[in-house]
């Protein structure tokens, strides 16, 4: 009877372990994670002036997931209140108690750590440096401002931007303007593709007491124009790239295309505005960007 006891133990324990692994990753919110790296490649290849350093690609990438999933944990480590207050957040581990919020800190803080000094050492001080830009702006200015006012979206936009600045830098050792351009198009993609989501979860949103533009704006019209607006801006932006000859015919025919598209789906949410139609946006928004940044990586001179 004992030995069987001691199995149920055993095995309960390499349970709660695999439990608390599977916690730990999805603190980091992997999905979120993939698009981070995805726009610093995207940034490197755009940036290179000639053959591609793999080892330092391999570099870039592994001191740039360590950083942002680090960051993302600290962000649900401190808004686990508000998340165990809407629906489709109260089931992540701290809301739902699967994990402490000592272990979440510990754990965000030492990725943070370690993947800004592993940037520091193996890619460079630059890059290491925007690196904490984007943690210090998410964690310091946005995540604090959501409960309070709706600009916290076009200050969230901000760091949203800045991985691409990153993978520039990684790639030339600068932040001419290229960069910039990148960060304007990341930047501007933000907005309708957050407000589609804040549409969709206006309610969610306000029982958690996040103040997000749709929540204030209970009849809508300054969201939608927000949205039509974003998508108007991002068609302009983001043809820059073939106005200043660093892509060809392909790109300025698929970015205008894609853009006039996207800014299509606005339009008609904002003249008929439903979840249906602000789900349309969101989706427009999801098919666009890598859609956009696989034009660019393709047609780059």
């Amino acid at each position: 009877m004992s030995e069987a006891c001691s199995e149920v133990v055993v095995t309960s324990v390499a349970r709660d372990r695999r439990q608390v692994a599977t916690d730990l990753v999805a603190l980091t919110k992997p999905r979120v994670v993939i698009m981070v790296l995805v726009t610093t490649l995207v940034g490197y290849h755009v940036g290179l002036t000639g053959s591609a350093d793999y080892l330092r690609v391999i570099h870039l990438l592994i001191g740039t997931l360590l950083a942002a999933g680090g960051t993302l944990a600290l962000n649900q480590c401190w808004e686990r209140d508000l998340d165990a207050q809407m629906n489709r957040t109260r089931t992540r581990p701290l809301p739902a108690g699967r994990l402490q919020p000592l272990e979440a800190w510990l754990f965000g803080v030492a990725l943070i750590v370690l993947g800004t000094a592993y940037l520091a050492a193996l890619v460079g001080p630059l890059v290491a440096l925007v690196t904490m830009l984007t943690t210090i702006l998410y964690l310091f200015a946005y995540t604090p401002l959501k409960p309070r006012t709706p600009l916290c979206t076009l200050v969230g936009a901000v760091p949203g931007a800045l991985p691409p600045v990153a993978g520039w830098a990684a790639a030339r050792g600068d932040l001419t303007l290229g960069a910039w351009v990148l960060f304007g198009v990341l930047f501007l993609w933000q907005l309708p593709h957050t407000l589609s989501i804040a549409r969709l979860y206006r309610d969610d949103y306000a029982r958690g007491g996040v103040r997000v533009l749709p929540v204030t704006d209970p009849d809508g019209t300054s969201t939608e124009r927000q949205i039509v607006l974003g998508c108007l801006a991002l068609l302009s932006v983001s043809l820059v790239p073939a106005v200043i000859g660093w892509t060809g015919a392909i790109y300025f025919v698929g970015a205008l295309v894609l853009g006039l598209a996207f800014a299509a789906v606005g339009v008609v949410h904002a003249l008929a505005p439903s979840p249906r139609a602000a789900r349309h946006v969101l989706l427009a928004s999801l098919l666009y960007l890598p859609l956009l940044l696989g034009l660019l990586a393709f047609d780059r001179i």
